[in-house]
C-alpha cells in the first residue's frame, strides 16, 4: 500500500534534512575559506565564480515573478529583485558583491565581464535559472528554500574570513549584512507557501528534489573551484589565473 502524503510538519522536516546534508557548508573549498586555508589567489576565485551566481538570481526571479497569478504573490517575490538589483544605481546585493570582489583585489570590470569564470559555475548556475524558468511554480519557490540555511553559512564566513585574511574588511564583506534579515524573510514565505500548496504525494517529491537539485547548483560550484584552485590545481583554459600562478 502505497504512503500517503506527509503533514506540512514533516514535510518541513524532510526539506531542513536535505540541508542538513547537502548544504554547501560542508563542502570542503568552504571550509578552507572559512577556517584560513585559502591563499589570495584562490579568494579570489571564489569571489569571481560566485559573482556569476548572484548576478543571475534577479535573472531568475523575474522568471519567477512573470508567472506568479496574483498580485499578493507578485508583491511578495518583488523584494528579492529589490535586495539584489536594487533601487538605484549602486546599491542591491549585486552591487555589494563587485564590491567584495574589488576588496580582494579584483577589477570590477573583469568581474562583471564573467570571462575568467570556470565552466563548471556557469553550467550550475545556468541550470538553476531554467529550472526556476521552466518547472512549477511550487518547484521554483522550493528551490530558493536553501535561504533557510544561509544564516548559518553567513556567520561562519564573516567571523572566519575576518579572523583568518589580513587582506579581508568588515566593509569588504558588507554584502552580507542585509542578507541575515533578507534570507530569514525570504525563506519563511517560500516554506509557508511550500507547506500551504505541497498537498500531494507527487508535489512533496517535486518540492524535495528541487531543494535537493539547488543544493547540488551550489555544491557543483564548489566542486568546480576545489578541482581548478585546490586539488589538483588544474586551471582550464581561459578561467581566472591568479598573480601567484602566473
Amino acid at each position: 500500500m502505497t504512503a500517503g502524503p506527509m503533514s506540512p510538519d514533516a514535510l518541513e522536516a524532510a526539506l531542513r534534512a536535505i540541508g542538513a546534508e547537502r548544504y554547501h557548508n560542508l563542502h570542503p573549498f568552504h571550509r578552507r575559506l572559512h577556517g584560513g586555508d585559502l591563499n589570495r589567489g584562490q579568494v579570489q576565485a571564489w569571489a569571481l565564480n560566485r559573482y556569476y551566481y548572484q548576478s543571475r538570481i534577479p535573472a531568475k526571479d523575474a522568471s519567477l515573478l512573470a508567472r506568479l497569478p496574483t498580485a499578493d504573490l507578485r508583491r511578495a517575490w518583488r523584494s528579492r529583485l529589490e535586495d539584489h538589483d536594487g533601487t538605484a544605481p549602486g546599491t542591491g546585493g549585486v552591487a555589494r558583491w563587485l564590491k567584495l570582489a574589488e576588496g580582494v583585489g579584483l577589477e570590477r570590470a573583469y568581474v562583471e565581464s564573467t570571462a575568467g569564470i570556470l565552466a563548471g559555475t556557469r553550467f550550475a548556475v545556468d541550470a538553476y535559472v531554467a529550472l526556476v524558468r521552466e518547472r512549477s511554480i511550487l518547484e521554483a519557490i522550493a528551490s530558493s528554500l536553501t535561504e533557510l540555511f544561509s544564516p548559518t553559512i553567513i556567520a561562519e564566513r564573516v567571523s572566519g574570513m575576518l579572523a583568518h585574511y589580513s587582506f579581508v574588511t568588515p566593509e569588504t564583506l558588507a554584502y552580507f549584512t542585509p542578507r541575515l534579515t533578507q534570507a530569514p524573510r525570504d525563506a519563511d514565505f517560500a516554506l509557508g507557501y511550500v507547506r500551504e500548496h505541497a498537498v500531494t504525494v507527487e508535489q512533496q517529491e517535486a518540492v524535495l528534489a528541487a531543494l535537493r537539485f539547488k543544493c547540488d547548483v551550489l555544491w557543483s560550484q564548489l566542486d568546480a573551484l576545489h578541482f581548478a584552485y585546490v586539488e589538483p590545481g588544474f586551471i582550464p583554459p581561459g578561467a581566472f589565473v591568479p598573480d601567484d600562478r602566473r
